[in-house]
Formats: structure tokens, sequence, C-alpha cells
């Protein structure tokens, strides 16, 4: 095998990247936040000598791609199973990805690398009804059947979703999808503040714990409050065919997002942020619904706002805090009552968005009381009757 590594990014050739592509899929489907940043600083330990061998390659790749403690008990099996064919635990998910028999490995990419053999090897070129022209037509097998499921999953209206696996793949699927806004919006939030002027003194000082190397630098400068987010579920009988998978979404944003509180109302506000914040999905839907008694009755959303102005809101908001609230806007209470506490909670927050998810129903128009009174108060207006809606909302919070 050649002793010398790649030279450039460049240098890496279709085979690898195929396979690099495969495993960050994995990665991903097995929970682990691979964006594009990620990627590109996997490509480029692809291009340095530690590539050359397995046992210094999953070192690397678990510092890049494992920032909590689930991800490190169950990266070393995935990477085994992807890369050296070793079996992996029952309970790790690889879907997919998994190495094919006869499938090269790591280190055979990389010899073939060196050597400038950039051509496809005939096991990853050709996916299972590529053999010829006639199979065109049929479904291929692994990740493409898995991709188009995805993408269908995401413009599907969520009431529409009546088989268990597939309404299952879309609760995980929204919470996958809050825990991957929550890593954009943190990137963002780290990129402006790169221009701030460096704090030579205190950097040092910090450096000390790490033996005077200063692995931190600390900058000068005013320092924004991050964005917060104050979020209110609907779980009102009329919200009852979104209500799983936005408790999911909003567990998944408690979950990354360590600026964030939740509540759940319908006759009555309660604060389940302690319960949404169990790792545990199961655990965590458990404890909502010991909590939220009363769930599937009917609404009062003034009522919960004025709970919610008159006992949290002075604790939980901030200058820089997003309030969002998750109903179809269908409010037991008098009209009034709803506008007037929207509009003291608008004097204290930075923003307020509506996610309704009847906005995306054919000929919906906003006639109720309960809308009427609450869309002067609005900062967005905003569906939410899919995964594509939920996503939809990130570029806005990352203009906050």
């Amino acid at each position: 095998m050649p002793d010398r590594a790649l030279e450039t990014i460049a240098d890496i050739g279709p085979a690898l990247r195929l396979r690099l592509a495969g495993f960050l899929q994995s990665l991903r489907d097995s929970g682990f936040k691979a964006g594009l940043g990620e990627s590109e600083d996997a490509l480029r330990l692809l291009a340095t000598p530690f590539a050359r061998r397995h046992t210094t390659l999953k070192p690397a790749f678990r510092a890049l791609f494992c920032g909590r403690l689930s991800d490190w008990q169950k990266f070393d099996e995935l990477f085994e199973a992807y890369w050296l064919g070793k079996g992996v635990k029952s309970g790790v998910r690889l879907s997919g990805s998994s190495r094919k028999p006869g499938a090269k490995t790591i280190r055979e990419l990389m010899d073939a690398q060196s050597n400038r053999q950039d051509a496809l090897p005939s096991d990853v070129e050709r996916q299972p009804g590529e053999d010829d022209e006639d199979n065109s037509d049929q479904t291929p097998a692994g990740r493409r059947e898995g991709a188009s499921l995805v993408e269908n999953l995401g413009e599907t209206d969520v009431r529409m979703i009546n088989d268990p696996d597939q309404l299952a793949r879309a609760h995980a699927l929204a919470e996958r999808l809050a825990r991957a806004m929550r890593v954009r919006l943190t990137r963002r939030e780290r990129q402006k503040r790169k221009g701030a002027q460096l704090d030579l003194r205190r950097t040092i000082r910090h450096s000390i714990s790490h033996g005077g190397t200063p692995i931190d630098l600390v900058r000068k400068g005013p320092r924004e409050r991050q964005l917060q987010l104050v979020i209110l579920l609907d779980a009102s009988g009329s919200m009852n065919s979104y209500t799983g998978i936005f408790t999911r979404f909003v567990h998944g944003l408690l979950d990354n997002f360590r600026e964030a509180e939740a509540f759940l109302f319908h006759t009555r506000l309660v604060h389940v942020s302690s319960a949404l914040a169990e790792r545990d999905a199961g655990r965590a839907l458990d404890r909502l619904g010991l909590m939220a008694q009363g769930i599937g009755g009917g609404t009062r959303i003034g009522g919960a706002l004025a709970d919610f102005n008159r006992w949290h809101a002075a604790r939980v908001i901030h200058s820089r805090t997003c309030v969002m609230i998750l109903s179809d806007g269908y409010d037991t209470g008098t009209q009034y009552h709803l506008g007037q506490e929207l509009q003291k909670l608008r004097r204290r927050c930075k923003r307020i968005i509506w996610l309704n998810p009847m906005i995306g129903w054919d000929g919906y128009e906003p006639a109720t009381d309960g809308m009427q009174a609450a869309l002067p108060h609005i900062d967005l207006f905003a569906p939410a009757h899919n995964l594509d809606s939920l996503a939809s909302i990130e570029p806005y919070l990352a203009r906050l």
C-alpha cells in the first residue's frame, strides 16, 4: 500500500466520494448531525495521512461527527459496518447504506486513489436493477427508494398519513429536522461573531487549562444574546391529526436548542419543557401525557396566553425571544381576550410566529374570530401541514 496521502481534495475520485456520501447518509439515518460543513471536513480528512489506515481515520471521523454521548456510543459500530464489513448491533439503525458483498474497503479505495485509478469499481458503479436499460422502469433498491419516500413524506399533509410505519417515519423525520435546524442556526451565529477583535489576555488565561494551547479564542466586543424559542403548542381536539408530529418536532428542538422553552395548551396551559427535555422520545411522550391531562379537549387560546403572560413571560422571554404558536386558531374564548393577550406578548418578545396547519388546505381563509383577532399582532403567519412547511421557517429564524 502506498505510504503517501492524497495531495488535495480534488485528487479524491468519484469512487471514494460515492462511498463517503453513503457513509454520511448512514450517519444521518442514525441521528447524527452531518451537514454540508461536516461533509467538506470529511473530504479534507480523506486527503490527509489519517485516511491511510482505518485505525487513524475512525478516531478522526469520530471527533468530527460525534457531538453527544449517544453518538460516541454507536459511531464505532457504524464505521466498522460500513467501511470494514463487520457486524453491527441490532439496536443501531443502518438503513440502506451497509457495505455490499465485494465492495471496496477504505484501504482499498485509498490505494486506488493513490494510483490515480479514478474509474468507478463495478460493485459501486452498478446498482441493483441497472444491468440493462430494460429495467429502467423498475423501482431501484436501497437508498434511492428511501430518498423517494422521505421526499414524499415531506410533501404529504400529515393528516393524510394513515400507515403506522409511515407515520413513525414522519415523526422521526420531524425530530431530525429540528436537530438540523439547530445545527445550521448555531453555525450562522458563530459566523456572525468571527469578525470581533481577539482578546489576547483572556485567550491566554483560558488556555492554561489546556496546557497553554489556545484552543478557545476569546473575542472582544459586545456579544448578542442568542436567539431563544418559546413554543406554545395547541393540543386540543381539532389539532389531533397534527399533535403527534408537532410534539416530536418540539422534542427535537428542546433536545438540541438549549435556549428553548415549551408549553402545551388546551383548556389550560402546561409547562412541558422538563418532559420534552428527555433524550428518549418515548419517555418524553409518556411524561408529557401524564402532565397534560385534558389533552384533546376544547381550546382556550386567550386564557392560555393570559396564564403565560402572568406566570411565565417575565422568566422565559428576553429581547431576542421568538414566540412560536402552533395552532389552528379555533378558540372557545372571546375574540377580544385573545387579541389583548397577544398584544401584551408582542410588547415583550422580538417576534411572534403563528404556524397554522390549515393554511395548507385548499380554499382555507383565516376567517375564525380567533385568527382575525390574532393576525394584527403576528409577524409571520405560515403553514405547518407537512415537514417541508416546518423546514421553511428556518430562513426566517436565521434572520432574527
